[in-house]
């Protein structure tokens, strides 16, 4: 298989991690970005959750933190939109990406697939494929009962360290969520199983992103 690296191999990265709520950047990306940040010293990340009440925005900036920990800089931000409200407000949540646009130029943008079933996501997808337009967008899956996993055309294979720790980290962080059937360690790793032995990883574990336009 034809591997690809992600702009220059020693180079810092500056990140964008966009999130609907507390936990879907740790879901969807979180092994992706503690192999990236342990791979590029010196990288910057805005880390941003756009729904949280008080105990979901202690658990996200808990997290996050700890994510976080190789990062070069950090920023953490956490909005408090209506959860499940998001195409009702969208113009307010549009005033929070053109701020966003204005204090951070990022080399990559991890969010949401567009085709995702909730429609807080798909939300947050839609408008950072309109507010960052010249830039590299990794849309990022996350299970649910909808059934809605598709076929991604990027993958990034993960150590198994990189595995457990962020289903370790996941499991610690967000107590609120325990009562979830799916909230689990076994969906966590068998996703990146499954996207595992797509792209033929060599430790068994790996995650899967949607990429629309590549330039080369």
């Amino acid at each position: 298989m034809l591997r690809a690296t992600f702009g220059e191999a020693s180079l810092p990265l500056k990140l964008l991690c966009l999130g609907a709520h507390a936990d879907d950047i740790e879901i969807g990306c979180g092994g992706t970005l503690l192999r990236l940040l342990r791979e590029r010293p010196g990288s910057t990340v805005h880390w941003v959750v756009f729904a949280a009440n008080p105990v979901r925005e202690a658990e996200a900036r808990a997290s996050a933190a700890e994510f976080l920990t190789a990062a070069a800089e950090s920023k953490i931000i956490v909005h408090h939109f209506r959860e499940s409200y998001f195409p009702s407000i969208v113009s307010d949540i549009k005033d929070a990406f053109e701020d966003l646009k204005r204090s951070f130029q990022p080399d990559l943008v991890f969010c949401h697939r567009k085709l995702d079933a909730h429609q807080d996501h798909r939300v947050i997808a839609e408008l950072v494929w309109n507010t960052f337009r010249d830039h590299a967008i990794w849309e990022y899956e996350i299970p649910k009962y909808d059934g809605d996993l598709g076929l991604p055309n990027l993958y990034v294979p993960l150590s198994r360290a990189d595995a457990e720790l962020k289903v370790e980290l996941l499991l610690k962080h967000f107590a609120s969520q325990a009562s979830r059937a799916w909230f689990h360690r076994d969906t966590f790793h068998s996703l990146m199983g499954v996207r595992a032995v797509e792209c033929n990883a060599a430790e068994g574990r790996a995650e899967g992103f949607y990429v629309r336009k590549v330039v080369v």
